[in-house]
């Protein structure tokens, strides 16, 4: 183990549907746009949805193509960028590279072809099963980037990629590996899928004036989560090895924690929420005035957005107007299993240029959603900002808030 515990962020890689580019994305995002739009699917209600729009498949050859499937795909075009914005590869022990991937559904899209065939009376295609594997996306990004030390993959729902990275950050501290590769993927948009989360009755309809306001987080007329997809991907290195490499730390993953709520499938719970805040700020070494910014998990659920800001509200106490807050959901939906690996790169950003995002979607607050200094329409200036944090609050009561400090 190196002298130095701390972790740095030395690549990030991004697959969304404000773009793959990371300064275009993040002028999309500050300028307050969102690539929400219609989607349709035959026999179901039109949704708003968010897709990415870029030729996922073309990171492999044809013949390659085959065997995988939208969310691996977008999972390695991803990570392929991450590795190349740290200057990585090809590595010197293979044996000492992690990867940690978070994923929801997996290979959502195969798994609907299969069933529809099946009851259609047709062939089930034969590589069904490896190519819908929950863990195939890490596999393919594994046999692709040749990483050959752990590889794996969790699935706590809407906080399967924070959790990857909290526990890349572990591995890396704990000495198991020396380059970490962790983030997240999800492409959920198939006829199925849509369907199930139709009967839920937790999809915002689309806005009838413009289906790009359909996210409306903290609002008081919000009407439900809008669903995205998107794979966001970083390299995380220990401090000394980064330095000794030449590698620039473009932020520290200072902090994390994980907790469950033990109360509810789908319903969130304040006292979950906040043990993991307060855990997460202790193992940063931070107090909450220190964190001047957090990208809130704020799906625009009735439920949801208050009881979030209920728990910030109470730990921030008389420090809660200056925490700037913000869902970027509103401008890219709901990722699932890949949101917190997105909207913690957004976090990552933030520090790194001084700037603030907004809640895009959203004109005014819901006044139990009050209290905070939520960032509105546009992003602004934080020239002073210096530490930020990311929260993914999952069905099955699994809440993640990772920790961010500015690289100095």
């Amino acid at each position: 183990m190196t002298t130095s515990s701390r972790v740095g962020i030395v690549g990030l890689g991004l697959s969304s549907p404000l773009g793959a580019d990371l300064d275009g994305a993040w002028a999309r995002l500050m300028a307050g746009e969102s690539a929400i739009g219609l989607m349709s699917f035959e026999g179901l209600p039109d949704i708003a949805a968010a897709r990415v729009q870029e030729d996922v498949a073309a990171v492999l050859p044809k013949l390659q193509q085959v065997g995988t499937e939208r969310v691996s795909q977008m999972a390695l075009a991803a990570a392929r960028r991450s590795i190349d914005d740290a200057g990585c590869g090809p590595w010197a022990d293979a044996e000492r590279v992690g990867l940690y991937l978070g994923t929801g559904m997996g290979g959502a899209s195969t798994i609907d072809s299969a069933y529809a065939a099946l009851y259609a009376g047709r062939r089930v295609p034969p590589l069904t099963v490896p190519t819908s594997m929950v863990n195939a996306a890490a596999a393919q990004l594994a046999l692709q980037c040749q990483i050959r030390g752990p590889v794996l993959t969790y699935a706590v729902a809407c906080a399967s990629s924070a959790a990857a990275l909290a526990e890349a950050a572990h591995a890396l501290r704990r000495g198991e590996v020396d380059v970490a590769i962790a983030g997240g993927v999800e492409a959920v948009l198939t006829k199925g899928t849509v369907a199930a989360w139709q009967a839920l009755r937790t999809l915002a309809p689309p806005h009838e004036a413009d289906p790009a306001r359909s996210c409306r987080p903290f609002s008081p007329d919000r009407a439900g989560l809008v669903l995205g997809e998107g794979a966001a991907f970083f390299v995380l290195q220990r401090e000394d090895d980064a330095l000794r490499e030449g590698r620039r730390i473009r932020a520290w993953l200072a902090g994390s924690a994980i907790s469950c709520d033990a109360a509810h499938l789908t319903n969130p719970d304040q006292r979950g929420q906040m043990a993991a805040l307060r855990r997460a700020l202790a193992a940063a070494g931070l107090q909450p005035a220190d964190v001047g910014y957090c990208n809130a998990h704020g799906t625009a659920t009735v439920a949801g957005d208050p009881v979030e800001c209920a728990a910030l509200r109470e730990l921030w106490a008389e420090a809660a107007p200056a925490l700037r807050v913000s869902s970027t959901k509103a401008a890219h939906g709901h990722m699932l299993g890949a949101a917190g690996a997105v909207e913690a790169l957004w976090t990552v950003l933030a520090l790194e240029r001084g700037e603030i995002p907004p809640t895009a979607g959203t004109q005014a607050l819901d006044p139990a959603c009050t209290g905070l200094g939520h960032v509105l329409g546009q992003g602004e200036r934080a020239a002073g900002l210096r530490h930020a944090l990311s929260n993914s609050f999952a069905f099955g009561g699994t809440n993640v808030s990772l920790v961010f400090s500015k690289a100095e």
